[in-house]
């Protein structure tokens, strides 16, 4: 059998590609992610049948009748496509899957998305949903009963005054976050973001033709935002801060009082708004305490807070989220998803609704997940902490380990090749250990690799050792 061959595509790099003899499937196959229209495709195509594209712009010949020349059709894309690099996190999540499929038994630590299932009242409101027949369109915005719970739940738990036209639901987080940035940003405009960040919060300031500001932050303030940098990277044409806490990828938690310095910079500048995504929010680990942004002294006016139901309540598959703001934005937010996608779906609402019903910060269901990744976060710190050269930045909330491994880089491995930054660290765990991560390189830090602990602990034990194993095989740089 023929050893498998792998292809991590981007808009502005060549395919890196690795064989594998511990990888093999029954044919030859050439796995790879096309990032034309769909990132997140993924293709598989015989070797003998393989196409090479040395461009992005793809021409076909056209005839209009017998009697004319050949044209050729212009195929090209937009440049906010051709600007927009598609997600590392769902491309390798996609790989991986592959990989299972085709019986070869790789680890998937990439994706964040909780192993739980739905709880049950929230599942079985979703069930009588549809016996009952309520299975229409809802109102553009949400359902008046979600939105005036939301309302709720944001006034008890965040200290947060909204009312129902203040609230726009939508097909997810990842939706709510994409309207917010179109509806304020205009060309031109820079889009300030603390890295490591979320491999969308850039691509999705380049969809709206603004300039990703990305500000880096490090591992030994525990990637947490220096304020007197923001102050500094301030200018006329910064519109949008992004603020993420619970952060993915680092699982880092601001603090009150990291906050309050951070909107005494914001307080400065009329025309610079915050973005607030709070979609971790209800995992954190004490003596962490999640702090909503507009709750604080006079940010409330500027700022759009983002939250959702995927992680905390295991939706993901239920797909919403919701934004809160000022009535002048949020309307914004509206009018785009109005020409979009319309209302989310009326099913996954009736959930919501349950979910938010189930007691402060979900109650005993969502708490005791809580317990679980604490307790697998606490494990993967332990194992992690007994290897050379690997520094870590202990999360405080999510379920995401971000882990400095930049002290093998520059290593030469025999067969396989220079491991000389994050992704190639990534393929080679998922090579030689068959353990799916994601290259920190996707987040705005190519020191470091992202490990997802939303999997069982006998799963996270099982991919330790995979990990620990791989690179007991190297050796560090200074003796190679």
């Amino acid at each position: 059998m023929a050893a498998a061959q792998f292809s991590f595509l981007t808009n502005h790099s060549p395919a890196i590609a690795f064989d594998s003899s511990l990888i093999t499937s029954a044919r030859s196959a050439t796995i790879s992610f096309s990032n034309n229209l769909n990132p997140s495709l993924l293709a598989i195509r015989s070797l003998e049948t393989r196409r090479h594209h040395k461009s992005s712009t793809v021409c076909s010949a056209v005839t209009i009748d017998n009697n004319s020349e050949p044209m050729e059709l212009d195929t090209t894309l937009s440049h906010r496509v051709n600007s927009v690099k598609p997600s590392k996190t769902v491309a390798i999540t996609d790989q991986a899957i592959a990989l299972v499929e085709a019986g070869v038994p790789v680890i998937r630590l990439a994706a964040g998305e909780p192993d739980f299932d739905t709880p049950t009242v929230i599942a079985e409101a979703g069930i009588n949903a549809i016996r009952e027949g309520y299975t229409r369109y809802t109102p553009n915005a949400g359902t008046l009963e979600l939105r005036t719970a939301i309302c709720k739940k944001l006034k008890e738990e965040n200290d947060l005054s909204y009312t129902p036209d203040q609230i726009v639901v939508s097909n997810g987080a990842k939706q709510s976050i994409l309207q917010a940035v179109l509806a304020v940003c205009s060309p031109g405009d820079e889009v300030i973001i603390p890295a490591p960040c979320w491999v969308s919060h850039p691509e999705m300031a380049r969809l709206a033709d603004a300039t990703p500001v990305i500000l880096p932050a490090s591992i030994s303030e525990n990637f947490l935002l220096d304020p007197k940098l923001l102050e500094s990277k301030i200018t006329e044409k910064s519109r949008l801060l992004i603020l993420c806490s619970p952060s993915n990828p680092t699982g880092s938690v601001y603090p009150k009082k990291l906050l309050k310095e951070i909107a005494r910079f914001v307080a400065k500048h009329p025309r610079l708004l915050v973005l607030s995504d709070e979609t971790y929010e209800h995992i954190i680990y004490a003596p962490a305490v999640h702090t909503s942004f507009a709750s604080l002294p006079g940010m409330w006016e500027r700022t759009l807070t983002v939250n959702g139901f995927s992680k905390a309540f295991a939706m993901t598959g239920w797909r919403l989220g919701y934004i809160a703001g000022p009535k002048h934005f949020v309307a914004a937010c509206n009018k785009i998803q109005s020409q979009s996608t319309s209302g989310a779906s009326s099913i996954a609402q009736k959930a919501a609704v349950a979910a938010l019903g189930m007691g402060h910060a979900g109650g005993e269901a969502v708490a005791h997940m809580v317990k679980a990744f604490r307790e697998r976060r606490d494990f993967l710190v332990s194992a992690f902490g007994e290897l050379e050269g690997v520094k870590m930045s202990e999360p405080q909330g999510a379920f995401y380990l971000f882990l400095d491994f930049s002290y093998y880089y520059g290593t030469e491995v025999e067969g396989f090749g220079l491991i000389k930054d994050s992704e190639s660290l990534c393929r080679y765990f998922l090579d030689q250990g068959q353990v799916a991560l994601v290259p920190g390189d996707a987040f705005g830090d190519d020191t470091c690799i992202r490990i997802s602990y939303a999997a069982s602990l006998s799963t996270l034990q099982a991919a330790a050792e995979r990990i620990k194993k791989a690179i007991l095989t190297l050796k560090s740089p200074a003796s190679v």
